[in-house]
């Protein structure tokens, strides 16, 4: 919805210019205001905190649409990225909406015909889309939880696409006919992460946390959870975005390295215990295998499996677990840095986010990464890509962060 963003020259202030002839499936225009709105709706509506990137960047209070083209946006501190920032927002819906129902307006090209809670929600093409105009004419989602269920959906032909395959799932599909299974590419990738809480013990000695880090065979992860279909990870997020520090070394599987830091740490034969949960595709098949490296060094690793929807249901408790299972959506790394385990990278990020110049900022994350990379607290075998499943007469489907069907056709 806008066409243009500008920033100040000392990094303080972005301009938005809202595109021209945009309007709402009741016909009205699209104005600044509801983009204003738009971008302060999480906010004011308590949003997940994962929606809150916006008003933690910049000062939405003050924030202004001094015309019906043009959006100000005062930033919090002089930020370099506030057009990535911007731009990781996708909500625009009419200034002062308070409730979502069939009948409130939208702007993008599809519209809602009817909603079912938890069985399906019918779309209907947007012939007043500004954008290109899908071929559909209408797209049927049907919500089918359960993985196997959605699978059996998709051989029976009662559905023509799924997503969130699981990896095995998806072996068995490979050779099916008519069937066809693609995954998204990099950066479009989870960062699947175990991260290890520096102010409970052994955690507090970076010797265990690299001995943890060296103990973990990630090839392995990658053939035998994800069927080959994962990305090997390094220990830091945001690979394939463009600040990614390529140059650091590949982390590799050293047990007897692993072991010798351990005693040193005077750590040899600790008891931990490892948290997961089915939160995502392999978290926990990942983290079973992270136990056996683990217990191949000589620790007494166990692993606390949560059922569904429990990992994360008690955030604060969560935090401080000595040693759970996480992960983070495709994502830069500046971005969404969290700050307050390691000062120094804290620094790095604040610089990489606000020099004037791009090479100061790549030099500043590359810095940061390496810190990580070195005395950081996450093991991060893989970069997990959303698996999806289709029959071979779907074309069209552009596999991002979710898939994206607004451009889908079908093939009789």
């Amino acid at each position: 919805m806008v066409e243009t963003i500008t920033a100040s020259e000392d990094l303080k202030t972005y301009t938005l210019r809202v595109r021209d002839g945009v309007k709402f499936t009741d016909g009205k225009l699209l104005t600044s205001a509801d983009v204003l709105y738009s971008l302060r709706a999480p906010m004011l509506l308590k949003g997940l905190p994962f929606t809150m990137l916006i008003s933690r960047n910049f000062d939405m209070d003050a924030a202004s649409a001094p015309d019906a083209s043009t959006v100000i946006l005062p930033a919090k501190s002089p930020i370099a990225d506030g057009r990535e920032v911007i731009c990781q927002t996708t909500l625009a819906i009419p200034d002062k909406t308070t409730e979502f129902t069939t009948s409130t307006p939208s702007s993008g090209p599809f519209t809602i015909e009817s909603f079912e809670p938890g069985q399906s929600t019918l779309l209907k093409r947007n012939d007043s889309y500004y954008g290109q105009a899908p071929a559909l004419e209408k797209i049927e989602l049907r919500s089918i939880p359960d993985g196997s269920a959605r699978v059996n959906a998709l051989r029976q032909g009662q559905v023509d696409f799924i997503s969130a395959v699981g990896p095995a799932e998806a072996k068995t599909l490979e050779t099916a006919d008519g069937l066809k299974v693609t995954n998204s590419e990099l950066p479009y990738a989870s960062y699947l992460q175990y991260t290890m809480n520096i102010k409970a013990k052994p955690f507090d000695d970076p010797r265990v946390r690299e001995a943890f880090r060296l103990a973990v065979d990630r090839e392995r992860i990658v053939q035998n959870v994800y069927y080959g279909r994962a990305f090997v990870g390094n220990d830091i997020p945001a690979l394939g975005f463009p600040s990614y520090n390529t140059a650091l070394a590949q982390r590799g599987h050293d047990p007897e390295r692993a072991k010798q830091l351990l005693t040193e740490a005077g750590a040899a034969g600790i008891k931990v215990e490892l948290t997961a949960g089915p939160e995502m595709p392999g978290m926990v098949e990942t983290a079973t295998l992270i136990i056996e490296d683990l217990k191949a060094i000589g620790v007494q690793a166990t692993l606390r499996e949560l059922p569904a929807g429990q990992l994360f249901a008690d955030y604060p408790a969560y935090l401080s677990w000595p040693f759970k299972a996480g992960y983070t959506p495709p994502a830069y790394f500046e971005i969404n840095h969290t700050p307050g385990t390691f000062p120094d990278v804290d620094a790095l990020v604040l610089t990489a986010r606000s020099a004037v110049t791009g090479q100061e900022r790549l030099t500043a994350s590359h810095q940061a990464q390496k810190l990580l990379w070195e005395k950081g607290n996450q093991i991060a075998p893989v970069f997990v890509p959303t698996i999806n499943a289709a029959s071979d007469r779907v074309d069209g489907v552009r596999e991002l962060q979710f898939p994206d069907l607004s451009r889908v056709t079908l093939r009789n």
